[in-house]
């Protein structure tokens, strides 16, 4: 309940548990005063703690024979929207689909739009049925650029955008988002559920 209720990121569970949290508040006289104080020293969500790898969209029923454009995808997602926030994590909202932005005469189109509320941000999701390309990362990077200038509000926090692709290279996501907004994440996602197998060689190559 501390969790949900102060909205904690998975490495303030982490160090809440580590913290033993839940044993000292059973012995605690004052457990209410132990809960404000834990939550005012909690530390603030940031854009990286709401980005999961990878993500998992087998709720939309896709495959890759018929994944076919990235507006397949994009409908899919809207069509699935409640499931979709469900795999994004607590605090997204959603705002708009193809968000229409107008810069020197020519128009682009984000793919989709969230406003995450608890880090009072925009979210902007770039959606790719292919890998990582050294393009993409600048696309998103214009979008992050335009919200900051035209969209984002004085109380707002600066946007966070999310490239979804179905692979990923770490080697050339570092080179090609190295100098741009620290606030685009490259995520790979997939449509199916992982094998046994690829459970085991991601968590033997995970980072914690």
């Amino acid at each position: 309940m501390e969790a949900i209720r102060g909205c904690w990121s998975a490495r303030e569970l982490e160090r809440q548990i580590n913290s033993l949290y839940y044993e000292r508040s059973g012995l605690s006289k004052n457990k209410e005063a132990l809960s404000a104080l834990v939550q005012r020293q909690a530390m603030p969500l940031q854009p990286k703690d709401i980005i999961n790898t990878p993500v998992t969209l087998e709720f939309l029923g896709l495959n890759d024979r018929a994944l076919v454009t990235e507006n397949d995808l994009e409908q899919s997602i809207l069509d699935n929207l409640q499931r979709f926030l469900l795999e994004m994590g607590h605090g997204f909202c959603f705002e708009a689909r193809q968000k229409r932005i107008l810069i020197d005469g020519d128009y682009f189109f984000a793919d989709l739009v969230f406003y995450h509320r608890i880090l009072k941000c925009h979210v902007i999701v770039e959606l790719k049925i292919d890998k990582f390309r050294h393009e993409y990362a600048s696309q998103l990077n214009l979008y992050l650029n335009y919200f900051k200038a035209e969209v984002m509000q004085p109380d707002d926090n600066p946007p966070v955008g999310i490239l979804l692709c179905t692979e990923k290279g770490d080697t050339l996501v570092k080179y090609a988002t190295a100098g741009l907004d620290q606030n685009i994440f490259v995520q790979k996602y997939m449509i199916e559920l992982p094998t046994e197998e690829e459970i085991k060689k991601f968590i033997s190559t995970a980072n914690y």
